[in-house]
């Protein structure tokens, strides 16, 4: 059961400080440079955690097994934090931003889980997308 959930919890704690960093960044900053100091640090902290969690292989060995999307996630993970950086700067709240893009994600994923990895497209699902849609009507509502 805890290894269902630790990684959940995990991604809750991180996605509130994402948000709370990505929002805190100085205003007259450029995003871009930003993500370079945020990109280093991260990539320290990566080879620090592929040798603390037990790894005692090569870490250069590693990328012998190497595919198209560790490339392509770097990629998208740049556009995620850029985004977000923009987002804010352009004056979105915190509360409202995400609400509004883990909506539109929640559909767009809905219906990647159809087509490419065959995944059950239920009733139940569209009408979780109906619902999210009049929740957006709603929460946007002035």
């Amino acid at each position: 059961m805890l290894s269902y959930i630790w990684p959940i919890a995990l991604l809750v704690v991180s996605n509130t400080v994402y948000q709370i960093c990505a929002k805190s960044v100085p205003k007259d900053m450029n995003p871009i440079a930003s993500l370079v100091a945020t990109y280093l640090v991260a990539a320290a902290a990566s080879v620090i955690l592929y040798y603390a969690l037990g790894s005692r292989g090569n870490i250069l060995k590693e990328y012998e097994k190497v595919n198209w999307a560790p490339f392509v996630l770097g990629i998208v993970i740049v556009g995620l934090e850029a985004g977000w950086i923009y987002a804010y700067k352009a004056g979105w709240q915190v509360s409202m931003g995400f609400i509004v893009q883990s909506a539109f994600l929640a559909i767009v994923l809905l219906f990647v889980g159809f087509f490419f990895f065959h995944e059950a497209l239920t009733w139940n699902k569209v009408l979780g997308v109906i619902i999210c849609m009049i929740g957006l009507i709603f929460i946007n509502y002035k």
